[in-house]
């Protein structure tokens, strides 16, 4: 059996693709990041939606809470306007609509429409 005597070119190509992968994995990180707070602002809107069912509009105390929460997940510029703040009879649609900025650059927009069967 014949051994193959190694080249430094070998091993430089396969450390500039080990470095070229791990650039392009940093250059995503942020992009996670941001897919994930997305990803918890949806699962908040989906919290008070089901809120805003039970108790047919958004309470002082709730709204207050999700603008509470909403601002530690890193919302800035919060809106909630178009939102069904007043009381609705029952069967009535009520909408959760959240508007704001993440990391206070990138605009967002989380519409919930009543999901309860009218």
């Amino acid at each position: 059996m014949k051994t193959e005597r190694g080249s430094a070119g070998n091993l430089l190509i396969t450390g500039f693709y080990m470095l070229a992968m791990i650039v392009v994995m940093f250059a995503f990180l942020g992009d996670i990041r941001l897919m994930y707070q997305k990803s918890s602002i949806d699962r908040t809107a989906r919290k008070y939606m089901l809120r805003m069912e039970t108790t047919g509009e958004l309470t002082d105390a709730d709204r207050i809470a999700l603008t509470r929460e909403l601002e530690a997940e890193g919302v800035t510029g919060l809106s909630l306007e178009g939102t069904t703040l007043g009381r609705v009879p029952y069967g009535s649609p009520i909408v959760l609509v959240i508007r704001g900025k993440l990391e206070g650059k990138y605009d967002f927009q989380e519409k919930r429409v009543s999901t309860a069967k009218n």
